[in-house]
């Protein structure tokens, strides 16, 4: 498969901003593993091979276990997440799979609201419109895993 396009070259000034929100997350107080855990598992529902590529040897780098990132798309079974975690997960797949249903269920926000602060929830909700954001890009210009 070949790149269409290279976004980052041609509208610059987006990527800048897109790179400041990613910042302003990755310096915030919601937990770095909690925030790459969704990624990954967004990206992998959204079919994001350079996302899921790139989260999976982020968290890696991060000290993460194989068993873990193998776990992320079945993390219902997986024994491996934390209660937090797994409340992060069922949000960030509510809000991956908009159109599947009828929107975030109040089940799976309550369980969030129980284990994140809200400015930790407004992060959650930041970082999961951004990385489905990305993975628009990197499915639509066909980006390239590994790369």
């Amino acid at each position: 498969m070949t790149q269409r396009i290279n976004v980052a070259q041609q509208v610059p000034q987006a990527y800048h901003h897109f790179l400041a929100v990613e910042k302003l997350l990755h310096d915030s107080e919601l937990p770095t593993t909690t925030l790459g855990l969704v990624k990954l598992r967004a990206s992998q529902i959204n079919g994001c091979g350079y996302c899921v590529d790139m989260h999976s040897r982020d968290l890696k780098k991060a000290g993460e276990s194989d068993e873990r990132l193998w776990s992320v798309a079945a993390w219902r079974e997986a024994t491996v997440y934390t209660p937090a975690e797994r409340a992060a997960l069922a949000l960030a797949e509510e809000a991956t799979r908009l159109a599947d249903g009828t929107g975030v269920p109040d089940a799976v926000w309550e369980e969030a609201a129980q284990h994140y602060s809200e400015k930790q929830l407004g992060l959650l909700i930041v970082g999961l419109a951004m990385i489905n954001a990305w993975n628009r890009i990197g499915v639509t210009a066909r980006l390239t895993p590994g790369a």
